[in-house]
C-alpha cells in the first residue's frame, strides 16, 4: 500500500480550516483501503497582532468583513457547508478572538507524542472554538483539551507557563510564508504538490489516488 504524507498549514480560528479538516477526514476514509496517509499539522496565524488576552471577536470580525450584515451572510454560508460534513458551527457563541500562539504550541507538543494525539488536539480546538464558543487562548481551556487528549497535564501546564517552543512555531509560520503560503488551509502532499483551500472530499481523494499511482509507477521503474 502506498503512503502519502500531508502537511496541513492551518489556524484553529479559521472556519475554512475546520471545514477543510472535516472534508479531509472523509477523503482519507474514502481511500483508507488503498492508501496510507500520515497527517502533520503546521501552524499559521491569521491574527498575529491580537493581544494575549484576545479581542472582542464579534466587533472586530464585523469591522474586518465590512459590517455585521456581511459577517452574518458569510457565517450562514459556512454553517450550511458545515452541516454537510457534520460541523455545527455556532458563530454567535464566539465572544473572544484569541491569540493562537499557545494553541499552536499545544498542537506541536501533541505531535511530539504521536500523530493521533495531534489530530485529537486539533479537532478539540476547532470544536471548542467554533461549536462551543470557548476561548482557546485561555490556559485553562488548553489544559482541559490536553488532558482529554491524553497528554501530561502537569507537563503541559509548565510548558504553557514558559515560552517553550514559541520560537519554533513562529519559525514554521515564517517558513510557510516564504514558501508562498498566504492563506489557509494549505495542503502539501509529500513535499511535492500543493492544494489550497477547503477542497471537496472528492477532489482530495482524487489527488491522493493520482499521487499514489505516480509513486507506484516510479517504484515499479526501479524494480
Amino acid at each position: 500500500m502506498a503512503r502519502i504524507t500531508i502537511d496541513i498549514v492551518s489556524d484553529v480560528v479559521c472556519p475554512w480550516c475546520y471545514l477543510g479538516k472535516a472534508r479531509l477526514d472523509l477523503a482519507i476514509a474514502d481511500v483508507q483501503d488503498e492508501i496510507g496517509i500520515d497527517v502533520n499539522w503546521r501552524p499559521y496565524r491569521l491574527n498575529p497582532d491580537y493581544p494575549a488576552e484576545g479581542v472582542d471577536h464579534q466587533t472586530v470580525l464585523a469591522e474586518k468583513l465590512g459590517g455585521k450584515a456581511a459577517m452574518d451572510e458569510a457565517h450562514a454560508k459556512l454553517a450550511a457547508l458545515g452541516e454537510e460534513v457534520g460541523i455545527n458551527f455556532d458563530f454567535a457563541a464566539i465572544k473572544v478572538g484569541p491569540n493562537t500562539l499557545d494553541a499552536h504550541r499545544l498542537i506541536h507538543w501533541a505531535g511530539t507524542e504521536s500523530r493521533e494525539h495531534q489530530d485529537t488536539v486539533v479537532s478539540a480546538l476547532f470544536r471548542a472554538n467554533f461549536e462551543e464558543g470557548r476561548n482557546i487562548g485561555d490556559r485553562a481551556v488548553l489544559l482541559e483539551i490536553a488532558t482529554a487528549a491524553g497528554l501530561d497535564a502537569a507537563l503541559i501546564g509548565r510548558l504553557l507557563d514558559s515560552d517553550a517552543d514559541a520560537d519554533h512555531v513562529l519559525a514554521e509560520i515564517e517558513a510557510a510564508q516564504k514558501m508562498g503560503v498566504n492563506g489557509v488551509p494549505f495542503f502539501i502532499l509529500d513535499q511535492q504538490y500543493a492544494v489550497s483551500g477547503a477542497q471537496p472530499q472528492q477532489v482530495l481523494a482524487s489527488a491522493f489516488r493520482e499521487l499514489a499511482e505516480e509513486k507506484s509507477a516510479a517504484h515499479n521503474k526501479l524494480n
